[in-house]
């Protein structure tokens, strides 16, 4: 299990590495349809859709992101599209109001059509974000996501170590509020170095998130999204009864379940950079 676990992780680490540095604006957005096409299909399971109808839904899905991505000039490069400044919106409030208010009411069986709506409110801003960020830069993507990567990897390793108190025991059991810290400790220092070492790969931010400060509680607002995302997923599964999203990559699931962290944080980011 572990070898089939890195096995995957190294292929799809070179795969996305090697579209992110080396495709132009349209293949980019092209790859980024495929993976909004793969994530729409397993959110059709969280509707318990029948094959067919997940089919159809994935393709309306990428057929959506790639309406509004044409209409925002992504792929021919623009990354200050900010015609698609409502999407993003619309997508922060609903991390800021509407998953916090999922997480606490857990509904038991909600209703197919309302899942799939919420779909498109998650993947098609993720999607165009994921294409909008890449065009300000594959490197300043990079350590965007790396946020993401690393509060979730200090959270593991924190809550192992010192995990008492359970951060959401009926979504997630094996999460903590101690890991929640360990994560926030582990992006304030990322946020540091990034600001203090790497300041010509912050692109775009607007003058009052300049600043070392206002960066770093930027970067504290995307580590609770990351967190938020994370439950968020975990609770769709559990309302399913499914352990992981697919079985598409093995060892890993599937593609939710590696971008669940990110659904929230790309489209806050690429607001912020639309402002």
């Amino acid at each position: 299990m572990l070898k089939t676990r890195v096995v995957t992780a190294v292929v799809l680490a070179a795969v996305f590495l090697g579209a992110l540095f080396l495709l132009p604006a349209f293949g980019w957005t092209l790859f980024a349809l495929g993976i909004a096409g793969a994530a729409a299909y397993e959110w059709a399971g969280f509707a318990r859709l029948a094959p067919p109808a997940r089919i159809a839904y994935a393709l309306s899905s990428a057929a959506l992101a790639a309406g509004l991505a044409w209409m925002g000039g992504l792929p021919a490069g623009e990354w200050r599209a900010t015609g698609l400044t409502p999407v993003y919106a619309a997508a922060a409030l609903f991390w800021a109001l509407g998953a916090g208010l999922w997480l606490v009411r857990l509904p038991q069986a909600p209703p197919p059509a309302l899942v799939l709506v919420l779909g498109w409110i998650v993947l098609v801003p993720t999607v165009l974000a994921l294409v909008q960020l890449r065009n300000a830069g594959p490197v300043p993507l990079l350590l965007l996501m790396a946020i993401v990567w690393i509060a979730d990897i200090a959270a593991y390793f924190s809550g192992r170590a010192f995990g008492k108190r359970k951060l959401a025991p009926r979504v997630s059991p094996g999460k903590s509020w101690e890991g929640v810290i360990g994560a926030f400790i582990a992006t304030t220092l990322y946020a540091v170095l990034w600001h203090t070492l790497a300041p010509a790969f912050l692109p775009g931010l607007p003058a009052p998130l300049a600043g070392l400060a206002a960066f770093v509680a930027l970067v504290w607002a995307l580590t609770g999204a990351s967190v938020l995302g994370d439950l968020f997923e975990s609770a769709l599964k559990r309302q399913a009864g499914l352990k992981d999203s697919s079985r598409l990559l093995p060892g890993h699931g599937g593609v939710l379940d590696r971008i669940d962290a990110l659904t929230p944080v790309l489209p806050i980011a690429a607001l912020v950079l639309s402002l």
